[in-house]
């Protein structure tokens, strides 16, 4: 089984609603027999990463995530960074102090390095442009990205290898590069999506990332996809960086009704919201496990 927590499903702005991270988790059995999911990916760690997971370590079938009243980072394996803006990577400073220094039982300096996946573009600029300030200071001597994380690049899905992570062999999340931010040219700031997938059925999931309503670059997947999780921008503006609802909704209908909206402002639930459940699968609800296939 392979299941899905939003962390927050609010905008990066948003005060009402946690950033937009979530926490994958693969299962033998399933939460409801097992204390602990036997693999784990967390999907970017924004600045509001580390009072979301606070809170749900004391959620029933959360309690792995508790140690002795702090963060068991831990117990999650590997972090998956999509892009550089601060609600995806905000929390990664915490996350790296507590895992080297803060969580002192673990019986050697490896153990305590959680896997940091991403792309070679995302990956160094994230170190030398906003890590490096507070991470790059070590008593005694400087500090680099390896000395709190075991850094694994992955390829675009399709352009070189590796291009893909595998959660318990079964399962597989590849990355596609989305149209957020254009500089001069287009795709020339790094930023991804997630096609996920169970290897055995041939079932997909995606997970938009954060896009601009992309129908052409995202409908193949779209179109195949059994869920979606897609990013929405509720008001329209000139210069859209993600996808307006007004554009989601000239979409197909049996692509809306498969498609969970996330990464809203703090009006989501205004009156003029309320025929979202019926044009849509509805908003994401935070904190919730979504299974995205069954693994039967």
């Amino acid at each position: 089984m392979l299941t899905l927590t939003f962390l927050g499903v609010g905008s990066a702005f948003a005060k009402r609603n946690l950033n937009s991270n979530a926490l994958i988790e693969g299962w033998a059995k399933g939460p409801a027999e097992q204390g602990s999911p036997d693999d784990s990916v967390l999907i970017d760690f924004g600045t509001t990463g580390p009072k979301a997971l606070h809170q749900i370590k004391d959620q029933v079938g959360f309690q792995y995530l508790d140690h002795n009243g702090l963060i068991n980072y831990l117990a999650i394996r590997r972090v998956l960074i999509t892009h550089l803006h601060a609600d995806h990577i905000g929390g990664l400073e915490e996350l790296a102090l507590m895992t080297r220094f803060g969580l002192a039982e673990a019986s050697s300096q490896e153990e305590r390095r959680l896997e940091l996946v991403g792309t070679a573009e995302v990956l160094s600029s994230l170190w030398e442009h906003s890590l490096k300030g507070g991470l790059g200071a070590s008593e005694g001597r400087p500090a680099k990205l390896k000395d709190y994380f075991t850094v694994r690049t992955v390829h675009e899905r399709g352009k070189g290898t590796p291009d893909r992570i595998r959660i318990m062999e079964r399962y597989e999340i590849s990355l596609f590069r989305t149209h957020h931010i254009q500089m001069t040219g287009q795709f020339d700031w790094p930023s991804y999506g997630l096609l996920i997938a169970d290897r055995e059925t041939g079932e997909t999931v995606v997970f938009s990332g954060d896009t601009q309503f992309d129908p052409q670059g995202l409908g193949n997947m779209l179109a195949h996809a059994g869920m979606i999780f897609h990013d929405v921008q509720l008001e329209d503006s000139k210069s859209p960086v993600h996808a307006p609802m007004s554009a989601l909704r000239t979409l197909p209908e049996e692509i809306r009704r498969k498609m969970i909206l996330y990464h809203f402002a703090d009006e989501w639930d205004g009156a003029q919201y309320d025929s979202v459940a019926k044009e849509f699968a509805g908003f994401a609800e935070p904190m919730r496990r979504y299974v995205l296939f069954g693994g039967g």
